[in-house]
């Protein structure tokens, strides 16, 4: 790596060397504009799972991108050489850059340039499985695609001059964006009537009153994992960025309660606003949560983990879900050894050490699942007439190791029930 540095800014150029043109179709030279401290090894790892092989990468150091070019002139320069001596074909950008940026750089460069945001639009494109997925994806594409239209019929200008020679561009790219506006305006409607199914089958479960508890985190933190080790559920699970884009909800049972748990797509620094806007139903799931377990990968590097658990924190919190209580769980100790287990502890005071591969730590954390809600719960001692005996399958539902008493004038029942739920049994409370 060649370390250069002029005046307050100092930049990094690293060659991967020139891959063999047969073996990657797309091969991307990444960059960014970035402070000190920070690195590309995110970008790297969206590329690798948008399939594209990364054969070079330059960073600049510096405080903002640059306007125009979003890299400083010189660097630009020294850009230029260092993708036709990689064999790129393409140019991936960490940040999302402006359409004016985006154009600038490919005139300048000569080959398409990305930026991040379509790198993970890409990505989630080829993992997108339901309908209601896909929806979210194509929304997310069209809002992103609807302000870099301008400029696609420009050539349109060069077929001569005088009258005539500028309508039809002008006709073209005004009709593409009200094609675009009216696609996004049926995939908002069609959300909406997603959502309102949604919305019924939620009303179904506050119906029950089930305690529901979500799963977030940075992608690839081993949600999925956990939930098929915690639940039993067959969810597929795969080592790569952005697997799980669907919730998937799950029945949990701990004390002889029922619990929902439902995994969410992952985060990751610099989450696209098109993509939070896109997938506010999903996420939707996360915010109305009783309870947010923060799946944090305790095998990162120390730096990374703390830049995962900032990252997290911060679309939570954009999300609305600042209310809810939050469990953080050091998923993937079985990778640590006794040393760096120590340092977890001292880090994470509060997290809980667990292996979702190998079930290590997981009965503490359905302990402490339990006594979380047990703060919600309000003990109630009722007499149920036998005559009522959907009630009383109903109490059994709610609490599995409720106390019972046959009498001749009902069932005697102790129960921990939620405060919300309690209410709806005052008329069986039998009188102090």
């Amino acid at each position: 790596m060649q370390r250069t540095r002029h005046g307050r800014t100092s930049e990094t150029f690293e060659t991967n060397g020139a891959a063999p043109r047969g073996r990657a179709r797309q091969r991307a030279f990444a960059i960014a504009a970035l402070p000190e401290g920070d690195d590309l090894s995110e970008l790297k790892e969206l590329l690798h799972t948008a399939g594209v092989a990364t054969v070079g990468e330059m960073v600049q150091r510096r405080d903002k991108p640059h306007p125009n070019t979003y890299l400083g002139s010189g660097k630009l320069e020294e850009l230029k050489a260092a993708v036709k001596a990689a064999d790129a074909n393409v140019v991936a950008s960490d940040d999302e850059l402006t359409p004016r940026q985006e154009r600038n750089l490919e005139q300048e460069l000569g080959v398409p340039v990305v930026d991040r945001t379509a790198v993970i639009l890409d990505i989630f494109a080829g993992h997108a499985h339901s309908a209601e997925g896909k929806l979210q994806v194509e929304l997310a594409q069209l809002e992103y695609n609807l302000a870099r239209m301008r400029g696609l019929w420009t050539h349109l200008e060069r077929l001569g001059g005088g009258i005539g020679t500028r309508g039809p561009g002008e006709s073209q790219i005004e009709t593409d964006r009200r094609l675009a506006r009216d696609r996004i305006s049926a995939l908002k409607r069609r959300l909406d009537r997603v959502e309102s199914s949604r919305a019924v089958m939620r009303q179904e479960r506050e119906r029950a009153q089930l305690p529901e508890i979500a799963l977030a985190g940075y992608t690839n933190a081993g949600k999925s994992t956990l939930l098929i080790t915690l639940s039993g559920a067959e969810v597929g699970v795969r080592d790569r960025l952005f697997h799980t884009l669907d919730p998937t909800t799950r029945s949990l049972r701990l004390g002889g309660r029922d619990y929902l748990l439902t995994d969410t797509v992952g985060f990751i620094r610099k989450l696209p606003h098109q993509l939070v806007d896109a997938f506010g139903a999903t996420l939707e799931e996360t915010r109305r949560a009783n309870l947010i377990v923060h799946v944090l990968d305790a095998s990162a590097p120390e730096e990374e983990r703390e830049e995962m658990q900032r990252a997290v924190e911060a679309v939570l919190d954009e999300l609305g879900a600042t209310d809810a209580p939050r469990l953080l769980v050091l998923n993937k100790v079985d990778a640590l050894d006794d040393e760096q287990r120590l340092a977890l502890a001292f880090d994470h005071p509060g997290g809980l050490p667990v292996s979702a591969l190998t079930g290590e730590g997981l009965e503490p954390l359905g302990e402490r699942i339990e006594s979380e809600f047990a703060r919600t719960l309000s003990r109630v001692e009722l007499l149920v007439p036998y005559a009522d005996g959907g009630r009383l399958a109903e109490l059994h539902q709610l609490d599995g190791e409720l106390e019972r008493e046959d009498t001749p004038q009902g069932v005697r029942v102790t129960a921990r029930l939620p405060t919300a739920v309690a209410a709806r049994f005052d008329r069986y409370a039998e009188p102090a």
